[in-house]
């Protein structure tokens, strides 16, 4: 599906459902170099029960046009303008790492439109060590390939995700290439780890939050440490659900992720 956002193109998946603003909406947040791809499981299954489906490419990303946008509070702004752009009032806001801040920033300021919070692989201060923000400046393929393998708790997950034969790491460490290779002119790397290091907004956000919030986090998560997300819990009065997986929850654990947001969408 495509919508003009901010005088440009931007597309969102809609799980293999024709787009219906009258149903009950979930909007989908990706996080850095990722795309609407990271939610094909959760977006099909939220668009067969009854969900309308936005599960978008921020801009600068996949099909979206860019520049990529310069903080999470841009992304949060220009998640709302699509709302807006598909016709959608209120929606259930899903973020994954990068994309949890900015679900996180747009819940805090338009709280009566987001019917739902949740916040899956993600930490506040979601802060972002100086040696790897070097390594992306210099050798962002390097950093690709560090992140990659810091993203998941084990060399396959069983059951693959979505079969029989896929590659995690190696499919990952492509989406991450070919966003990366899609923005010239942008380190997208090194930008985005940097939105994410800079992020100070989530204290005044959380307290403007009037949803109910549930936080999904991964047990081995060496890239967004569960403890991390501790006091950001607390603060959002959050229902936490544990997963046994790494950063890229999604497709390590596609069963126990997808129990979660149906529970959080119940």
């Amino acid at each position: 599906m495509k919508l003009s956002v901010d005088g440009r193109e931007a597309y969102a998946y809609t799980g293999g459902k024709s787009f219906d603003p009258t149903r009950p909406c979930v909007l989908f947040v990706h996080g850095a170099l990722h795309d609407h791809s990271c939610w094909n499981l959760l977006a099909r299954w939220a668009a067969h029960h009854g969900h309308a489906v936005l599960a978008v490419d921020q801009p600068g990303h996949g099909r979206s046009a860019g520049p990529p946008l310069p903080d999470v509070e841009a992304i949060a702004g220009w998640l709302l303008a699509l709302l807006d752009a598909a016709g959608v009032q209120q929606a259930a806001l899903v973020g994954h790492s990068m994309g949890s801040l900015a679900a996180l920033e747009a819940a805090g300021r338009a709280p009566a439109r987001a019917t739902r919070l949740v916040m899956m692989g993600t930490a506040y201060p979601m802060q972002v060590s100086p040696a790897l923000l070097a390594t992306a400046l210099a050798d962002p393929l390097q950093a690709i390939d560090m992140v990659n393998a810091w993203s998941h708790a084990s060399l396959a997950a069983k059951p693959s995700y979505p079969g029989p034969g896929m590659w995690l790491h190696g499919s990952n460490r492509a989406l991450m290439r070919r966003m990366q290779a899609g923005c010239p002119g942008s380190n997208l790397f090194h930008h985005e780890f940097s939105v994410c290091d800079r992020y100070r907004g989530g204290e005044a956000a959380a307290a403007q939050v009037a949803c109910p919030v549930h936080l999904v986090l991964a047990r081995s998560d060496q890239m967004t440490v569960p403890k991390a997300a501790r006091a950001l819990a607390g603060t959002l009065k959050a229902t936490v659900h544990m997963v046994e997986a790494g950063h890229n929850l999604m497709t390590e654990a596609p069963d126990a992720t997808l129990a979660a947001l149906q529970l959080a969408l119940a």
